[in-house]
Protein backbone atom coordinates (compact mmCIF):
# COMPACT_ATOMS: atom_id res chain seq x y z
CA UNK A 1 0.00 0.00 0.00
CA UNK A 2 0.93 3.53 -0.80
CA UNK A 3 2.91 5.01 2.42
CA UNK A 4 0.06 7.05 4.50
CA UNK A 5 -2.87 4.74 4.16
CA UNK A 6 -3.52 2.67 7.56
CA UNK A 7 -5.73 -0.64 7.99
CA UNK A 8 -9.25 -0.25 9.79
CA UNK A 9 -11.15 -3.00 11.51
CA UNK A 10 -14.28 -3.10 9.59
CA UNK A 11 -17.25 -3.11 12.37
CA UNK A 12 -20.59 -3.30 10.02
CA UNK A 13 -21.05 -3.12 6.18
CA UNK A 14 -24.61 -3.22 5.33
CA UNK A 15 -26.83 -2.72 2.19
CA UNK A 16 -29.46 -0.13 3.08
CA UNK A 17 -31.21 0.54 -0.14
CA UNK A 18 -30.35 -1.40 -3.50
CA UNK A 19 -26.95 -0.80 -4.25
CA UNK A 20 -26.47 1.78 -1.40
CA UNK A 21 -24.30 0.46 1.73
CA UNK A 22 -23.12 1.89 5.17
CA UNK A 23 -19.79 0.45 6.47
CA UNK A 24 -18.48 1.60 10.03
CA UNK A 25 -14.70 1.34 10.87
CA UNK A 26 -13.04 0.97 14.28
CA UNK A 27 -10.42 4.59 14.54
CA UNK A 28 -8.71 5.48 16.97
CA UNK A 29 -8.64 8.85 16.97
CA UNK A 30 -11.25 11.16 15.42
CA UNK A 31 -10.66 14.61 16.59
CA UNK A 32 -9.48 16.21 13.39
CA UNK A 33 -11.95 14.58 11.11
CA UNK A 34 -14.35 17.41 10.19
CA UNK A 35 -17.82 17.89 8.06
CA UNK A 36 -16.83 17.48 4.27
CA UNK A 37 -13.91 16.12 4.27
CA UNK A 38 -13.20 12.73 3.02
CA UNK A 39 -10.92 9.46 2.81
CA UNK A 40 -9.18 7.73 -0.15
CA UNK A 41 -10.68 3.84 0.74
CA UNK A 42 -9.10 0.93 -0.64
CA UNK A 43 -10.52 -3.03 0.08
CA UNK A 44 -8.67 -5.20 -2.39
CA UNK A 45 -5.18 -6.48 -3.32
CA UNK A 46 -4.84 -6.86 -6.24
CA UNK A 47 -4.02 -4.16 -8.89
CA UNK A 48 -7.24 -4.28 -10.77
CA UNK A 49 -8.89 -1.28 -9.78
CA UNK A 50 -5.74 -0.06 -9.62
CA UNK A 51 -6.93 3.46 -8.04
CA UNK A 52 -8.34 3.78 -4.27
CA UNK A 53 -11.88 5.21 -4.12
CA UNK A 54 -13.01 8.85 -2.66
CA UNK A 55 -15.50 8.32 0.01
CA UNK A 56 -17.03 11.80 2.19
CA UNK A 57 -17.10 11.11 6.14
CA UNK A 58 -20.84 10.78 6.61
CA UNK A 59 -20.57 10.18 10.71
CA UNK A 60 -18.03 10.46 13.55
CA UNK A 61 -19.34 8.49 16.90
CA UNK A 62 -17.45 6.96 19.21
CA UNK A 63 -14.40 6.05 17.51
CA UNK A 64 -16.38 4.09 14.72
CA UNK A 65 -16.26 6.21 11.30
CA UNK A 66 -19.42 5.90 9.21
CA UNK A 67 -19.08 6.31 5.05
CA UNK A 68 -22.22 5.44 2.64
CA UNK A 69 -21.42 4.65 -0.87
CA UNK A 70 -23.16 3.57 -4.03
CA UNK A 71 -22.00 0.60 -5.67
CA UNK A 72 -21.07 1.74 -9.53
CA UNK A 73 -18.29 -0.04 -10.66
CA UNK A 74 -15.72 -2.80 -9.77
CA UNK A 75 -14.41 -0.90 -6.76
CA UNK A 76 -17.13 -0.30 -4.47
CA UNK A 77 -18.75 -3.94 -5.79
CA UNK A 78 -15.55 -5.90 -3.70
CA UNK A 79 -16.06 -3.33 -0.91
CA UNK A 80 -19.40 -4.17 -0.81
CA UNK A 81 -18.97 -7.65 -0.15
CA UNK A 82 -16.05 -7.14 2.72
CA UNK A 83 -17.60 -8.14 6.42
CA UNK A 84 -17.04 -7.67 9.79
CA UNK A 85 -13.53 -8.21 11.16
CA UNK A 86 -12.51 -7.67 8.06
CA UNK A 87 -10.09 -4.01 7.19
CA UNK A 88 -9.79 -1.33 4.79
CA UNK A 89 -7.04 0.50 3.69
CA UNK A 90 -7.95 4.17 4.33
CA UNK A 91 -5.82 7.14 4.13
CA UNK A 92 -7.24 10.57 5.28
CA UNK A 93 -8.70 12.45 6.20
CA UNK A 94 -8.45 14.68 3.26
CA UNK A 95 -9.41 18.20 1.99
CA UNK A 96 -10.94 21.15 3.10
CA UNK A 97 -14.37 20.78 5.18
CA UNK A 98 -17.30 23.25 6.04
CA UNK A 99 -16.60 25.92 7.53
CA UNK A 100 -19.62 25.92 10.17
CA UNK A 101 -21.51 29.43 11.79
CA UNK A 102 -23.82 28.57 14.13
CA UNK A 103 -26.72 29.88 15.79
CA UNK A 104 -28.22 30.75 11.99
CA UNK A 105 -31.46 29.85 9.87
CA UNK A 106 -29.48 27.18 7.91
CA UNK A 107 -30.52 24.97 4.93
CA UNK A 108 -28.85 21.64 3.78
CA UNK A 109 -29.88 20.45 0.13
CA UNK A 110 -28.13 17.33 -0.73
CA UNK A 111 -29.76 14.87 -3.63
CA UNK A 112 -29.04 10.74 -3.89
CA UNK A 113 -25.61 9.79 -2.36
CA UNK A 114 -24.92 13.28 -1.93
CA UNK A 115 -26.86 12.76 0.85
CA UNK A 116 -23.58 11.04 2.64
CA UNK A 117 -21.65 14.50 3.89
CA UNK A 118 -24.91 16.13 5.13
CA UNK A 119 -25.68 13.85 7.95
CA UNK A 120 -22.17 14.58 10.06
CA UNK A 121 -22.37 18.59 9.04
CA UNK A 122 -26.43 17.99 10.42
CA UNK A 123 -25.52 16.27 13.48
CA UNK A 124 -22.22 19.24 14.00
CA UNK A 125 -24.39 22.49 13.28
CA UNK A 126 -26.65 24.34 15.86
CA UNK A 127 -29.27 26.76 15.16
CA UNK A 128 -32.30 26.32 12.62
CA UNK A 129 -31.55 23.43 10.13
CA UNK A 130 -34.05 22.74 7.45
CA UNK A 131 -32.44 19.28 5.25
CA UNK A 132 -33.97 19.37 2.21
CA UNK A 133 -33.27 16.15 0.27
CA UNK A 134 -33.85 14.35 -2.92
CA UNK A 135 -34.06 10.58 -4.47
CA UNK A 136 -34.87 9.03 -7.84
CA UNK A 137 -37.55 6.59 -5.88
CA UNK A 138 -35.94 4.69 -2.61
CA UNK A 139 -35.34 6.40 -0.04
CA UNK A 140 -32.34 6.45 3.23
CA UNK A 141 -31.28 7.38 6.30
CA UNK A 142 -34.62 9.66 6.59
CA UNK A 143 -34.99 8.81 10.30
CA UNK A 144 -31.77 9.81 11.17
CA UNK A 145 -32.20 13.02 9.85
CA UNK A 146 -35.67 14.10 11.18
CA UNK A 147 -34.09 13.30 14.75
CA UNK A 148 -31.41 15.80 14.18
CA UNK A 149 -33.39 18.28 11.84
CA UNK A 150 -36.03 21.23 12.57
CA UNK A 151 -37.70 20.29 9.42
CA UNK A 152 -37.29 17.72 6.90
CA UNK A 153 -38.52 18.53 3.10
CA UNK A 154 -38.64 14.68 0.96
CA UNK A 155 -38.99 14.39 -2.75
CA UNK A 156 -38.86 11.77 -4.83
CA UNK A 157 -39.02 12.29 -8.83
CA UNK A 158 -41.16 9.12 -9.27
CA UNK A 159 -43.48 10.57 -6.01
CA UNK A 160 -43.38 7.47 -4.02
CA UNK A 161 -41.98 8.77 -0.54
CA UNK A 162 -43.07 12.99 -0.17
CA UNK A 163 -43.27 15.38 -2.56
CA UNK A 164 -43.50 14.55 -6.60
CA UNK A 165 -40.35 15.93 -8.13
CA UNK A 166 -37.29 17.38 -7.15
CA UNK A 167 -36.07 18.88 -3.52
CA UNK A 168 -34.78 22.06 -4.98
CA UNK A 169 -38.89 22.68 -6.01
CA UNK A 170 -39.99 23.31 -2.36
CA UNK A 171 -37.18 25.42 -1.51
CA UNK A 172 -36.94 28.90 -0.13
CA UNK A 173 -33.53 30.69 -0.03
CA UNK A 174 -35.07 33.90 1.54
CA UNK A 175 -35.76 31.84 4.55
CA UNK A 176 -31.98 31.13 5.73
CA UNK A 177 -28.87 32.93 6.30
CA UNK A 178 -26.28 30.14 4.84
CA UNK A 179 -26.76 27.14 2.74
CA UNK A 180 -24.96 23.70 2.45
CA UNK A 181 -25.63 21.23 -0.76
CA UNK A 182 -24.39 18.09 -1.99
CA UNK A 183 -25.50 16.25 -4.66
CA UNK A 184 -25.86 16.11 -8.39
CA UNK A 185 -24.45 18.93 -10.72
CA UNK A 186 -28.18 20.04 -12.09
CA UNK A 187 -29.52 20.06 -8.99
CA UNK A 188 -26.44 22.05 -7.46
CA UNK A 189 -26.58 24.84 -9.95
CA UNK A 190 -30.34 25.03 -9.35
CA UNK A 191 -29.02 25.77 -5.64
CA UNK A 192 -26.91 28.74 -7.03
CA UNK A 193 -29.33 30.18 -9.12
CA UNK A 194 -31.90 30.16 -6.34
CA UNK A 195 -29.63 32.04 -4.14
CA UNK A 196 -27.80 34.23 -6.06
CA UNK A 197 -27.95 37.41 -4.60
CA UNK A 198 -29.94 36.10 -1.73
CA UNK A 199 -27.68 33.84 0.13
CA UNK A 200 -24.13 32.29 0.54
CA UNK A 201 -23.81 28.60 -0.39
CA UNK A 202 -20.71 26.05 0.19
CA UNK A 203 -20.60 23.44 -2.54
CA UNK A 204 -19.17 19.70 -2.01
CA UNK A 205 -18.16 18.61 -5.10
CA UNK A 206 -17.33 15.00 -6.52
CA UNK A 207 -14.53 14.30 -8.68
CA UNK A 208 -12.37 11.40 -10.16
CA UNK A 209 -8.97 11.28 -7.97
CA UNK A 210 -6.13 9.30 -8.24
CA UNK A 211 -4.33 10.52 -5.12
CA UNK A 212 -6.71 12.50 -2.90
CA UNK A 213 -3.78 14.89 -1.78
CA UNK A 214 -3.50 17.24 -4.79
CA UNK A 215 0.16 15.86 -6.13
CA UNK A 216 -1.68 14.02 -9.66
CA UNK A 217 -3.89 17.38 -10.93
CA UNK A 218 -6.18 14.81 -11.76
CA UNK A 219 -9.42 16.31 -9.82
CA UNK A 220 -8.79 20.27 -11.34
CA UNK A 221 -11.69 22.11 -11.69
CA UNK A 222 -12.28 25.70 -13.02
CA UNK A 223 -13.20 28.47 -10.57
CA UNK A 224 -13.72 31.81 -10.32
CA UNK A 225 -10.38 32.33 -8.95
CA UNK A 226 -8.66 30.18 -11.09
CA UNK A 227 -7.86 26.28 -11.64
CA UNK A 228 -8.13 24.53 -7.85
CA UNK A 229 -7.85 21.09 -7.21
CA UNK A 230 -11.53 19.39 -5.89
CA UNK A 231 -9.03 17.13 -3.26
CA UNK A 232 -7.20 20.13 -2.05
CA UNK A 233 -8.58 23.11 -1.91
CA UNK A 234 -11.59 21.37 -1.87
CA UNK A 235 -14.28 19.33 -1.91
CA UNK A 236 -16.38 22.17 -0.32
CA UNK A 237 -16.12 25.74 -2.25
CA UNK A 238 -18.04 28.77 -2.00
CA UNK A 239 -20.73 28.83 -4.17
CA UNK A 240 -19.41 32.22 -5.67
CA UNK A 241 -16.21 30.18 -7.20
CA UNK A 242 -17.98 27.14 -8.40
CA UNK A 243 -18.03 27.34 -12.73
CA UNK A 244 -20.78 24.40 -13.78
Amino acid sequence: MKKGFESLKIVSNNEISPTIFEIKLEIANTEAIKPGQFFMIRGWEATDPFLPRPLSVAGVEDNLLTFLYEIKGKGTHLISKLKQEDTLEVLGPLGNGFTLENNKRIALISGGIGIAPMLYLLEELNGKIDFYTGFISDVYWIEKIKKQANNVFLSTEDGRFGHKGFCTDQFEPYKYDLVFTCGPVPMMKKVLSLCEGIVPVQVSMESRMACGIGACLGCTVETSNGLKRVCKEGPVFEGKEVLF
